[in-house]
């Protein structure tokens, strides 16, 4: 995760190490150190994209300075010498991490927010257990469930202007604190409070209950549901099981959903009540009664192919539709993915997500000729269709999937699916099609079902998915030295998009352990993950089995044992780097052309004397982990065998591998290269002069270098 740390608007607070956002209101710059790697780049310009969308409605330009090519902006270093000078010192190198607290993740706790004094003041009140006297109505409060989750509080005598900003300011704590873009926020009003939050609070009361004899307050009827491990008549019951869950009720509330279109509300067809398309953000308002009185949850679903205005938009209307109903309704943003399990409850299994397009009317383009999608769920409870690609390694022998095509709709059942689970599909199904379903078992499939997903291809098919139910629920975990130390952090709800190519990762599925190296990760976590991985079994509450196999799997190299255990895979996600790549992003922003005229527009000495709450901000450092005042050195993905050249022309070198002249190693095949030259590092059997002569740098240059820039460094000299 990425954290941002405000420091002095000055080049002295710049390093090699890390990449600064220097907040001007109008315009946001992002400059990148020469260390810093593309995963952190792609982070901050994530960061800086949603001030622009979420804080600014999309008004700031965001423009990039890479500080290894400072002279290829020359409008954007105008801009940083008008607000911060020249530059007289050479760039520090990056000051050790302070130690990180790693108890910080895993506590609840509960922060006062406060504007009394002119300025955004967050300060923490108590941690778990807490309780209800904590809250005062004249003020608003962030309750922090450990980084996963965070409950924003509105007080009804506070002030006007702290309940409209109180999402924008969670924003803004979420990215102070690092936390991923994706956390669940709850908005929820004083008096209106979620069983989920309050069964974080010891003994909760709530109005109009009394005790003792006589009347006795009811928090109304919920179904017993049969066939279920997790029974909703438990939720009142148990707190901490309501709280772990998720749930407020079972779903048999009324239901509302409205599309976002040109940034307006437009009422969805109530035929069509669960079908989201990736291409569009929605909001849902569910009415359920709590007690004697109806209770409102407002869900924005905002797609992963949606606008950035459409999805500032999503947020925006949240709130106006809050104030009809006088600020009672819980909000909950939902992105796409990454579905709460209530949302899942209220569409009573029938929940179907599209990766893109649109389901406004005019705005649909020609539905492809067959579309295949993976169904997940036992009942009506857990259910859910997405839409995956269109390809045999999409399928999964523990699923059932739903090929729709021109002539036929088959219904594909894996060996390790159960009774349930098709019986849900078939009712998905009915909702995808309402041509007869033609149900096939795996491994009897006629040709025209493997026709139409392009031939047969190997799937996720393992004997554990067919013969073995894993009672224990998978877990991942990032393995990291960003922060300056060795740390693993649980990655929470995860999904492919969770897996970090700078990073190793752990998934333990508890018969199996698999160690996921990412195409930039360094040698020194590759060596500390082998080492923690045996301590993680030695250490387990459940006295772990030491032999438990453990597989290295590469980025791009997955094997269906591997993939089986993510939710709608995408086999090709790799070959554009990272989905949505750094390079896109910073293909899409605007031209720059036109932020230099904007320089001239700040006063010097209020350039130097501007705080932190309203924009224009300073100066930010961003960091490779959520802790405050911690600095990231510099990612350091030394190859095995770089060192330097300490060996004359025509010699042996220290590392015992001949020097040849660059004519004899670039743009050279394997054939044509001496026969001792390893052709995955022809560099290093270059002379030091030729070295300098291809890449500009000394070796030892180059060796610090993040992987990824090294490798564009090869192709360029032809040496990749």
């Amino acid at each position: 995760s990425i954290m941002a740390t405000e420091v002095d608007l000055s080049w002295r607070s710049f390093n090699n190490g890390d990449i600064f956002l220097l907040d001007l209101g109008k315009v946001i710059v992002q400059w990148n150190s020469p260390s810093s790697g593309k995963m952190k780049r792609l982070k901050a310009l994530r960061m800086a994209q949603s001030i622009r969308d979420n804080e600014r409605g999309g008004r700031t330009q965001v423009g990039i300075v890479d500080g290894e090519q400072e002279e290829t902006s020359p409008e954007l270093m105008t801009v940083m010498t008008s607000v911060l000078g020249d530059r007289t010192e050479p760039l520090r190198d990056v000051p050790p991490d302070q130690e990180p607290d790693l108890q910080q993740k895993s506590n609840i706790r509960l922060y006062h927010v406060s504007d009394a004094t002119g300025s955004l003041v967050v300060q923490e009140v108590a941690t778990r257990p807490l309780t209800q006297d904590l809250l005062k109505s004249e003020d608003c409060y962030f309750l922090d469930q450990g980084g996963t989750k965070l409950f924003v509080w509105k007080g009804k005598e506070s002030k006007k202007e702290e309940k409209d900003a109180a999402f924008r300011r969670a924003m803004g704590f979420i990215h102070a604190k690092g936390y991923p873009d994706h956390t669940n926020v709850e908005v929820l009003n004083d008096g209106a409070e979620s069983a989920i939050f309050t069964q974080l609070f010891q003994q909760w009361k709530v109005k109009g209950t009394t005790h003792g004899f006589g009347k006795i307050h009811s928090v109304g009827q919920i179904a017993k549901v049969e066939k279920k491990k997790f029974d909703v008549t438990l939720l009142y019951a148990e707190p901490e099981l309501a709280a772990h869950q998720r749930m407020v009720d079972d779903g048999s509330g009324k239901l509302e959903i409205w599309r976002i279109e040109d940034l307006e509300l437009e009422p969805v067809d109530p035929k069509t009540y669960g079908h989201f398309y990736g291409g569009d953000c929605y909001l849902v308002l569910y009415t359920y009664m709590k007690g004697h009185k109806p209770a409102y949850i407002i869900y924005f679903w905002q797609g992963l192919h949606a606008t950035q205005d459409e999805i500032a938009a999503s947020a925006y209307q949240a709130v106006n539709l809050d104030n009809k109903y006088n600020d009672e309704p819980v909000q909950v943003r939902v992105v796409m993915g990454k579905e709460p399990r209530h949302f899942l409850v209220i569409f009573k299994g029938n929940l179907v997500v599209y990766q893109g397009g649109t389901g406004r009317q005019g705005g649909q383009v020609a539905e492809p000729p067959v579309r295949l999608f993976q169904v997940r769920g036992t009942d009506e409870m857990n259910t859910k269709a997405t839409e995956v690609p269109t390809r045999a390694s999409s399928l999964n022998s523990n699923d059932v999937f739903v090929l729709k095509t021109e002539q036929t709709t088959y219904l594909w059942c894996g060996k390790g699916c159960s009774g349930d689970e098709r019986e849900m599909a078939k009712s998905v199904s009915n909702n995808l099609s309402k041509r007869e379903k033609q149900t096939i078992l795996e491994g009897k499939e006629p040709a025209e079902f493997w026709l139409s997903l392009g031939g047969k291809a190997p799937y996720a098919n393992d004997k554990r998915f067919q013969e073995e139910e894993c009672a224990v629920e998978p877990r991942l975990f990032e393995c990291s030295n960003q922060t300056g130390r060795f740390i693993m952090s649980e990655v929470n709800d995860f999904t492919q998009e969770d897996l970090d190519e700078e990073d190793i990762m752990l998934l333990d599925t508890w018969t199996e352990i698999f160690l996921w190296v990412g195409i930039s990760a360094n040698d020194y976590e590759k060596k500390e993950t082998q080492k923690s991985t045996s301590e993680y079994l030695q250490c387990h509450p459940a006295g772990r089995d030491m032999d438990t196999p453990i597989i290295t799997v590469k980025q791009g190299f997955e094997p269906a044992t591997f993939t089986g255990w993510f939710h709608a895979w995408d086999p090709h996600k790799w070959n554009t780097v990272n989905g949505r790549s750094y390079d896109e992003l910073r293909n899409n922003l605007k031209d720059v052309a036109s932020i230099s005229p904007i320089s001239a527009d700040f006063d010097d000495k209020e350039r130097r004397t501007r705080s932190s709450p309203g924009p224009p901000s300073p100066t930010y450092v961003t960091h490779s982990a959520g802790f405050p005042e911690a600095h990231s050195p510099p990612r350091q993905s030394p190859e095995p065998g770089y060192g330097a050249f300490t060996a004359p022309i025509g010699s042996v070198a220290a590392n015992g591998r001949d020097r040849y002249p660059k004519d004899v190693l670039i743009n050279k095949t394997v054939d044509e290269l001496p026969e001792n030259v390893d052709p995955t590092r022809k560099e290093e059997y270059l002379t030091e002069e030729d070295f300098l002569d291809l890449f500009g740098m000394t070796l030892d240059e180059f060796s610090n270098k993040p992987g990824w820039q090294k490798k564009a460094l090869k192709k360029q000299a032809g040496l990749f």
